[in-house]
């Protein structure tokens, strides 16, 4: 168990996320969610309090009917006594599912307010967030953590509310009856105490290690299925087994620590339990031979250390259950912590007039704020102004694109649209300005009608139909079975990439139809009949507009106004494709090079 510990406290600190927050900081989030739920809560403090009442009141009820009726023989006395306890006890189930049904609803409702908090907390951090945190991590939070919250606020409170109120009610009571029986049944309460302080840190650390665990499990699961296509083309099936076999052992070792403890801990207050009742059983037959103590006295403490052992042991359960809960509380806020690199500034700059033009001025930016891989970009877009931008792979198109839309901010220089630095706009004027089209578009579940109404849901048929037509997409929903209410796959997987690049094109059309339109590899990996769809769309799409064309088939691009050559983060050559080709440069080496594989072809 302490190796088990010993590794869970080094995963605590490997963690590079980790920001520290305290128990007072995480209790003031919680509260945050339940305060609008006051005056549920002081009606939920209220059942507690009668529930802890009758808790303490049954057992001096049987005291009662030992050392009255049953002791004198005058049975008479014993019916109210019954009928009191019987109505005692119903009462008490009332009370308690009263305050378990009321507290659940405030918890659930409380926890709905901290999801949504969660969730837009989330979809406002940048790309570079995403692109280091692993999608399985990330649904881990907003489920099988939120999920251990809820049995904190449904369940666990609960548990430590009425066992704390239960456990001072019957102290108390203990003391005022017989302050000698009272100190017997206290004798191993400091030691229950005690092993639950020692407890709590391992507890928490090893709870916090096995959450871990099931988060990278789950986005090592997230991530083999969603290249499922890849392991099976190239067989990797058997590594992926070995893969797995890795995780699912580092899960079972992290589960196993954790019911190691939890087991451990749970036996121990067992054991001690068993001996507080037998020390009670053993003074207490001291005292009543003593006469110092009545019959009906040793039984009713009897009972009260059975009753006051068990909010001890509820409470050491739920101890257990609630450092879980806050270990996943502690990962939740430290999420809600992590601020988006790219942010909007407070106030931004309105643009009165919009003329398409954009200038990369010294652009350098560095994914990892070290090895640049973007090198002191200078170009200026012409408003109207088509300019296509070519290169290896690497060279640094994506990123250009990446930086124009803001999805990064630049390490140094600047990018002005229409004359106004991109970091002085708002978000919402920059996506209305600029519309990227990735060479990978993503299609949501849903119709395509769905899908094109994404970032427009006021948008008639009419306004829909013109776009696809403009766009082309139309020629492949017209040949659907539902054309635009079509039911689309995840991620549009009932699609090509074509008809999806298509779909985009429309999507980009309605969302902003005169922004600067930003082509990302729009023809890459397509077939040619749809490449020629693409393509009309664009001499469409394009008449009149600013764009940027980012492009691996030179084909593509012979007509663009301006062609700009990168190679490893840098400008190298740019022109009209005649200028570049009679320059023999890099750029008339590509075309070159793709004219005799199209001859091969």
């Amino acid at each position: 168990m302490s190796s088990v510990f010993k590794r869970a406290k080094e995963y605590e600190q490997e963690d590079e996320l980790r920001v520290s927050i305290s128990d007072s900081q995480l209790t003031k989030l919680l509260w945050e969610f339940l305060s609008p739920y006051k005056l549920q809560l002081v009606g939920v403090l209220v059942l507690l309090m009668s529930v802890s009442g009758l808790t303490v009141l049954l057992p001096y009820l049987i005291k009662l009917a030992i050392d009255g009726p049953i002791t004198t023989g005058q049975l008479e006395g014993l019916l109210p006594i019954g009928l009191g306890y019987l109505g005692a006890v119903l009462l008490l189930f009332a009370l308690r599912f009263g305050y378990t049904y009321w507290l659940q609803t405030i918890g659930q409702n409380a926890l709905m307010g901290l999801r949504q908090r969660l969730y837009e907390h989330i979809i406002k951090q940048d790309m570079n967030y995403f692109s280091k945190t692993p999608v399985g991590k990330i649904i881990s939070r907003m489920t099988n953590d939120i999920e251990a919250l809820t049995e904190l606020l449904s369940t666990s409170i609960v548990m430590v509310a009425s066992s704390s109120l239960t456990l001072i009610g019957l102290v108390i009571v203990m003391i005022a009856l017989n302050w000698r029986l009272a100190l017997i049944s206290f004798a191993v309460m400091p030691f229950m105490i005690g092993s639950s302080i020692y407890f709590r840190t391992k507890i928490r650390v090893v709870s916090a290690h096995f959450h871990s665990i099931m988060a990278e499990y789950q986005a090592y699961l997230n991530e083999q299925f969603n290249g499922m296509l890849i392991v099976q083309l190239f067989t990797r099936q058997q590594q992926t087994r070995q893969d797995f076999d890795k995780v699912n052992n580092d899960y079972l070792e992290a589960h196993t620590g954790l019911r190691d403890i939890y087991t451990f801990y749970a036996s121990l207050l067992q054991i001690m339990t068993t001996l507080g009742l037998a020390i009670v059983l053993y003074g207490g037959g001291q005292g009543v031979l003593a006469e110092w103590a009545t019959l009906g006295m040793l039984v009713a403490f009897i009972e009260y250390s059975r009753a006051s052992f068990e909010p001890i042991l509820q409470l050491s359960e739920q101890f257990a259950q609630i450092q879980s809960a806050f270990s996943a509380g502690e990962r939740i806020a430290r999420m809600l912590k992590i601020e988006p690199d790219v942010q909007q500034k407070p106030v931004t700059k309105a643009v009165d007039t919009f003329d398409q033009s954009i200038v990369f001025d010294d652009v350098r930016f560095a994914y990892d704020g070290e090895h640049d891989v973007i090198r002191g970009i200078n170009l200026a877009v012409k408003p109207g102004q088509k300019v296509a931008i070519v290169g290896a792979t690497g060279a640094g198109k994506t990123t250009l694109v990446k930086l124009l839309g803001r999805y990064y901010d630049v390490g140094s220089g600047s990018i002005r649209v229409s004359g106004t630095d991109i970091r002085d706009l708002s978000f919402a004027d920059l996506r209305r300005f600029v519309s990227i089209v990735p060479q990978n578009p993503y299609c949501f579940n849903g119709t395509i009608a769905d899908n094109l109404r994404l970032f427009k849901p006021e948008i008639t048929m009419e306004q829909m139909e013109a776009a696809a037509k403009t766009s082309c997409a139309n020629r492949f929903i017209d040949r659907l079975p539902e054309k635009y209410d079509y039911e689309l796959l995840p991620g549009g997987g009932n699609l090509s990439q074509g008809e999806r690049q298509l779909l985009a094109l429309a999507r980009a059309l309605i969302h902003s139809p005169e922004s600067i339109l930003v082509l990302d590899e729009a023809t890459s990996n397509i077939d040619t009949e749809t490449e020629e769809y693409i393509q009309e769309a664009m001499d469409s799409i394009l008449e009149g507009r600013t764009a940027i064309i980012i492009a691996h088939r030179l084909s593509t691009v012979r007509d663009a106004d301006v062609i700009v050559v990168m190679r490893e983060g840098q400008i190298i050559e740019q022109g009209s494709h005649e200028e570049l080709l009679a320059a023999d440069g890099m750029y008339a080496q590509l075309h070159q090079r793709q004219f005799a594989e199209d001859l091969l072809v």
